[in-house]
């Protein structure tokens, strides 16, 4: 018989958010491995839990994670802690999960908090569609072009953050964004939980006066749908129709779905491209 991993969703901040099937999980397994184990025992003795535990993180999640496997493989149960909230995202829980299902091992998920969608919702900006881009790359290059690729993303952005990295992160986020909506937020579902709705730049102008603290939620407010709607139309308009056309067609299109596609991107209908290229062919 195979052992099963658990993916244990731990408070990120308040000690009372775990639910009672995480509790007994944590008290039945044969193993947890645990980000930070240090971290992890205060959960434990909190609850008066004894189980072994183990680290498993970024530094030795190659070796470890074999290490892993192969207690899985001899019918051990095991449960994967992050520090907070729910391991697999942002950490190499993602990685374990991988190599039990080559390995054909079971994984199931003891659901619980996560720190970018309690960040979210109580934001105050829009919570319908959202994208999570994570802690961004150390390396400024890599940097710029990950929030250059977000400038069209008419979604609410997400990210995580630490905090000696933040005042380079909105520095970074006002020159390429401009001047969006965001809200920060720190230590969450904790005592001093803080929550800042405000612009990039007055986050900016925040931290020049004040020392950083704690991990970062920080979200941000989409590009509005009709200002890349108008960017969109005055791109296609800075071409002729007839090159348009000939862009949809040279794609393999009719020119009938070609005409359909350049009065959309126009805001225009297509009787109008219609007889605008038959008056240019009586010319």
């Amino acid at each position: 018989m195979l052992g099963k991993l658990y993916l244990v969703a731990t408070p990120i901040g308040n000690l009372e958010d775990i639910s009672y099937r995480a509790i007994r999980v944590l008290g039945e397994v044969d193993i947890i491995a645990a980000e930070d184990t240090r971290h992890t025992k205060k959960l434990l003795n909190h609850y008066e839990i004894c189980t072994s535990i183990t680290s498993y993180h970024e530094h030795n999640k190659i070796e470890k994670g074999e290490y892993l496997i192969e207690k899985l493989q001899q019918g051990k149960d095991i449960a994967l802690v992050t520090d907070a909230g729910t391991p697999g995202i942002s950490d190499p829980g993602e990685d374990l999960v991988k190599k039990c299902r080559l390995n054909n091992i079971e994984v199931t998920s003891i659901p619980g908090p996560v720190a970018l969608i309690t960040g979210l919702i109580i934001s105050g900006l829009s919570t319908r569609r959202f994208v999570f881009e994570g802690f961004l790359p150390h390396d400024k290059k890599e940097k710029n072009e990950i929030i250059k690729k977000l400038t069209t993303e008419h979604r609410t952005i997400i990210l995580y953050e630490a905090p000696h990295r933040i005042k380079q992160t909105l520095e970074l986020l006002f020159e390429i964004l401009g001047n969006r909506n965001i809200a920060i937020t720190r230590e969450l579902t904790k005592r001093y939980e803080e929550v800042n709705t405000i612009t990039i730049e007055e986050a900016i102008s925040k931290y020049k006066n004040e020392h950083p603290r704690g991990e970062y939620v920080i979200i941000i407010e989409g590009k509005p749908i009709e200002e890349l709607k108008n960017e969109e139309r005055q791109k296609w308009e800075s071409i002729s129709i007839e090159d348009h056309l000939n862009h949809y067609m040279s794609t393999g299109l009719d020119k009938k779905d070609s005409m359909k596609r350049v009065a959309k991107d126009r805001g225009t209908s297509k009787r109008n491209i219609y007889n605008y290229l038959i008056n240019k062919e009586k010319i």
